[in-house]
């Protein structure tokens, strides 16, 4: 048996939205001495602290956060503009480390992260171009039934209201004959540290009830005016998600506050759903009770051990 030789492991936490999973970080970035990355593609983003639920102030001070309100929404980022810089940066916390936290609820950049991207087609230029004068002369529910049509599997997973995902695997689908779902199963990267993934996990029932409330204290703390400070940047892909889409329809007069706000509590608990069924296809995470820490600590140091000593 030889020794593990990565430098140092990564802690991924990971679970829908509403499940404690920022509070679980802070946690046990205190207990293991470890700064915190997000995996989350919208909090990265000034402006925008009360609709994606950036940690607190005090969970700030509590431990180190990176990724976090660190660039404007008109910034060109996605997912694989995070694997580069997200490892560039872990390259420097393992230096000082021996343990970082990674959490978020955003599954293409957690897979970035952990596993790299696939090498899909280059974008098209001149079908991009087609889709975006489609979404505008036909309306998004269009490209979204041509793609059910083309990869019923990404449907399932996507969120159908985020008109760049929905291009995006059209123009691949369209463009390859290949179902976009497909392309996207490559190898896995591998990584110079360890990864141990811990998953949040609460009864439907609760989880449910925690979304509903932490919508009702984001409008308590002041959402409408967040949104309403950003309605002249409505159109960029980072405000092209729940909470913001909403109340962008309230604000146009097109629905009422307690229906925007209904829509929101409904949609988050849409998207929460999703991203169980994105997770749960991930064999590597052990799920426990957000609350349950003793467990969870002795997890990790039962993984890291095991991987120290692994071949």
């Amino acid at each position: 048996m030889t020794t593990n030789t990565k430098r140092g492991t990564l802690i991924v936490i990971v679970g829908p939205t509403g499940s404690g999973k920022s509070s679980l970080a802070v946690t046990l970035a205190r207990h293991f001495d470890a700064p915190i990355i997000s995996t989350d593609s919208r909090q990265v983003y000034r402006g925008m602290a009360i609709g994606t639920a950036q940690p607190t102030t005090e969970e700030q001070a509590a431990a180190t956060h990176y990724f976090i309100a660190d660039r404007e929404p008109e910034s060109d980022f996605n997912c694989g503009r995070y694997e580069v810089e997200a490892l560039a940066l872990l390259d420097k916390l393992f230096q000082e480390s021996e343990y970082v936290i990674a959490v978020g609820g955003s599954g293409l950049y957690i897979q970035a992260l952990c596993d790299g991207m696939d090498k899909l087609p280059e974008a098209d230029n001149l079908l991009r171009q087609e889709l975006k004068q489609r979404l505008d002369n036909e309306g998004l529910d269009s490209l979204v039934a041509e793609l059910r049509t083309l990869d019923p599997d990404y449907i399932e997973h996507v969120d159908t209201k985020n008109p760049a995902r929905i291009m995006r695997a059209l123009e691949v689908c369209i463009s390859t004959g290949i179902p976009y779902s497909i392309q996207r199963r490559g190898e896995q990267s591998e990584r110079a540290f360890n990864i141990i993934k811990i998953g949040t996990d609460l009864p439907r029932d609760i989880l449910y009830e925690r979304i509903d409330k932490r919508v009702d204290m984001m409008v308590a703390d002041g959402l409408l005016s967040e949104v309403e400070a950003l309605l002249p940047k409505r159109e960029l892909n980072a405000l092209q998600t729940v909470g913001y889409r909403e109340l962008f329809e309230y604000f146009d007069g097109r629905i009422t506050l307690d229906e925007a706000i209904d829509l929101i509590k409904r949609n988050s608990r849409r998207y929460a759903k999703r991203q169980l069924t994105w997770f749960r296809r991930d064999n590597r995470i052990a799920w426990f009770n957000p609350s349950d820490i003793e467990a969870i600590i002795s997890h990790i140091k039962r993984q890291r051990a095991s991987d120290l000593h692994s071949r």
